[in-house]
């Protein structure tokens, strides 16, 4: 994506803020469907590229294409940039190779390389031997890095310094280079092997003096990333730096291309997405075809840890056989299990939430995983002691005896402490391990709180029976 598209958090003059793009949707299917083609051109003029995309992906199918056909080539090269990647995978089906072929040559070699991973191999390997020798060169580059890295998600379009260029060399050089990048406000200088030497920005080079040297005015401690760096990481980095960009070298520390800040915007939206998905024990595989997909897919993607915590909770059941005696003599114990496991659940996922959005965003590190588990165990004592305050009168009052409502009370404070510490402890464990957080603790929280929790319930029942404490039992 090229720079203009990024650089303002406002609406652009003349173009359409987002609560008008459906009222451009209605009048731009009337118009396809009465076939004044003039009209539209004309209402699509004023109308910013990526609400235009917003507009052809909410049309018809067999409207879509004719849309796109009436933009100019430039419009149409940033739109299809902008498109959802189903709607670009049913544009390619429907154009021409030729128009293809003039999309896919012209596109930035980031978001060509996006495109490419959603389309079938074959189709890939015919697009990249049409394209001119020096983009399949470049598009192949990227392929050849690991997906979900700096490698895979930056570009090689950039401006390229050296330290002997004065001031004046190098604005005509951005000059000159600036219609071809991704963006020009921050500008990398490297040796003649292209190691990455520095970094200046736009405004140092338009404020220096016309005969001052790079060397002289460029930052030599810069912060950079390696091809086989996490997107996650890459993403946070720039995040931490308030960055534009950020410069990506190989192991030998040779510049190989940069990552800008609306693809990693795109990588945010990503993990968070799948962090969700996973939060909810759902498969992410592709998050933007979800909606897309038929119902097998989506019930093939929700069944598996469904599946998982049924015979997971198979344990539940067992523990409730095994206690059947005090649960025989008092029936009324079996009304408050599905309360005491839910607020286990419950109070699990908040801490395991709180958490995992630690990790992300390593801010947890600074208190130090030891503190953040007590902190959660004390905060889970302390709502167990909140609630223990409402649901004893009432297990007492539904009870008719005083410790009818301590078992009830007891058991919620112990649980509640139980599924706070594990909410914290899981998520920290499978990061550990190398494993998602995410997708590993809320099954495993849900299935550990409901086992435990009927376990301590029931036993603390029981042990209350046995101490003959029980007046009317």
């Amino acid at each position: 994506m090229n720079e203009a598209s990024g650089a303002s958090a406002t609406v652009p003059s003349g173009g359409n803020p987002p609560h008008l793009v459906d009222g451009v949707v209605q009048d731009l299917e009337q118009l396809l469907s009465d076939g004044s083609y003039d009209e539209v051109k004309t209402l699509l003029e004023p109308v910013q590229p990526v609400d235009i995309a917003e507009a052809i992906g909410s049309l018809p199918l067999i409207l879509q294409a004719l849309a796109f056909r009436l933009l100019s080539k430039n419009e149409a090269i940033e739109v299809y940039e902008y498109l959802d990647p189903v709607v670009q995978q049913s544009l390619l089906d429907r154009l021409r190779s030729g128009e293809v072929l003039e999309l896919v040559e012209e596109m930035s070699p980031d978001d060509r390389v996006r495109l490419f991973d959603e389309l079938p191999a074959k189709v890939v390997r015919r697009l990249l031997s049409e394209l001119s020798p020096a983009e399949r060169r470049v598009t192949a580059q990227l392929l050849g890095y690991e997906p979900e890295t700096g490698g895979r998600l930056m570009t090689t379009e950039f401006v390229d310094l050296k330290e002997f260029h004065s001031a004046e060399e190098a604005l005509s050089i951005v000059r000159r280079q600036a219609s071809d990048t991704e963006t020009i406000y921050s500008l990398y200088v490297t040796d003649r092997e292209r190691h990455l030497t520095g970094i200046l920005s736009l405004r140092d080079l338009v404020t220096a003096d016309p005969g001052d040297l790079i060397a002289d005015v460029m930052t030599r401690d810069v912060v950079s990333v390696r091809t086989d760096t996490d997107q996650e990481e890459v993403a946070r980095a720039i995040q931490r730096y308030d960055f534009l960009a950020l410069p990506v070298v190989d192991r030998e520390q040779r510049l190989v291309g940069i990552v800008t800040v609306d693809d990693v915007i795109d990588v945010i939206e990503q993990e968070a997405t799948r962090d969700l998905y996973a939060a909810g024990a759902v498969q992410a595989g592709d998050e933007d075809d979800y909606f897309q997909s038929n119902l097998f897919v989506v019930a093939r993607r929700r069944v598996v840890w469904l599946a998982v915590l049924v015979i997971a909770n198979g344990l539940t059941t067992q523990v409730i056989a095994m206690n059947d005696e005090v649960l025989k003599q008092v029936v009324l114990l079996a009304a408050f299990i599905p309360l005491l496991i839910g607020t286990g659940g419950n109070v699990g996922a908040q801490s395991s939430t709180v958490v995992i959005r630690g990790l992300s965003t390593q801010r947890i590190q600074a208190l130090g995983l030891m503190k953040a588990i007590l902190r959660e165990t004390a905060a889970g004592a302390l709502l167990g002691l909140l609630m223990l305050v409402m649901v004893v009168p009432f297990a007492w009052w539904r009870g008719e005896d005083p410790l009818i409502g301590a078992a009830v009370g007891i058991s919620l404070m112990a649980i509640s402490t139980l599924a706070a510490t594990a909410g914290a402890a899981l998520p920290l464990l499978f990061d550990r391990m190398g494993l998602d957080p995410a997708l590993m603790s809320a099954p495993f929280i849900t299935t550990a709180t409901d086992v435990a929790g009927v376990l301590i319930y029931l036993r603390t029942a029981s042990w209350l029976l046995s101490q003959g404490q029980v007046g009317g039992l």
